[in-house]
């Protein structure tokens, strides 16, 4: 558990910086931007400039990962999604309703992946293992046609579509039901508590099923790979 928590506070060190930054460009700039410029531009043209640096964020980082797989191409799709968001036309609702289309599409594909029986947890996760451990990434080969693994991918490509649908949903409801400054707070906050809550749920249930399937002397494959698998949707 020492040793657990140790790994969290380094990484929190590490990455502490790097987090405030996002949160920086990603919530404090936007409402910063809108109030400034509302009573110039008006709501809509306050919402797009407002939208500007988060995209310029997600273009900025898909950059510099310069790597082509599974999670880059969903960042990349994002990215697309939020540009088209911002270029059609209509009112500050229809805006805001078309920026949250994109986690709607994102999480629909998650579902539909499921639907089709190609979890995409499961790519996302080896292209995850891929870049962080050429080792951990020669163990999950060993496993992921296994069927109680590709039972796991799809239980968490399940929830992680449900969330995201669910975290539309909410955005929607705001969208309808606070100002647009109070709605430019709380909708970055909703956006960084159900990412945390899936996350959180994945590490959970990764963690639970490693510990089920070494526990048990039946299980296929070895105590070694299920030790050593670490999951990682994003």
């Amino acid at each position: 558990m020492g040793s657990r928590m140790q790994q969290i506070a380094r990484r929190v060190r590490e990455r502490g910086a790097s987090v405030g930054l996002e949160v920086v460009v990603n919530a404090v700039l936007p409402f910063v931007i809108y109030q400034m410029a509302d009573a110039r531009l008006g709501d809509v043209g306050a919402l797009l400039a407002s939208s500007a640096p988060p995209i310029a964020w997600s273009v900025a980082e898909f950059a510099r990962r310069r790597r082509v797989d599974a999670l880059s191409m969903l960042v990349l799709a994002g990215i697309v999604l939020s540009l088209l968001a911002m270029a059609g036309g209509g009112g500050a609702k229809f805006l805001q309703l078309r920026e949250n289309l994109v986690t709607a599409v994102i999480g629909l594909v998650f579902l539909g992946s499921a639907l089709v029986r190609r979890p995409l947890i499961l790519y996302l996760a080896r292209a995850a293992m891929r870049r962080s451990s050429p080792a951990r990434a020669a163990t999950f080969e060993q496993v992921k046609d296994a069927p109680p693994f590709r039972r796991l991918m799809m239980v968490m490509t399940l929830v992680w579509g449900v969330g995201l649908m669910a975290r539309t949903l909410t955005a929607c409801v705001l969208v309808f039901s606070v100002p647009i400054p109070t709605y430019l707070i709380v909708q970055p906050i909703l956006g960084y508590a159900s990412m945390g809550a899936l996350v959180f749920w994945t590490f959970w249930y990764a963690r639970r099923w490693r510990s089920a399937r070494m526990a048990d002397p039946q299980a296929d494959g070895s105590s070694e790979a299920a030790e050593s698998l670490e999951v990682r949707p994003a």
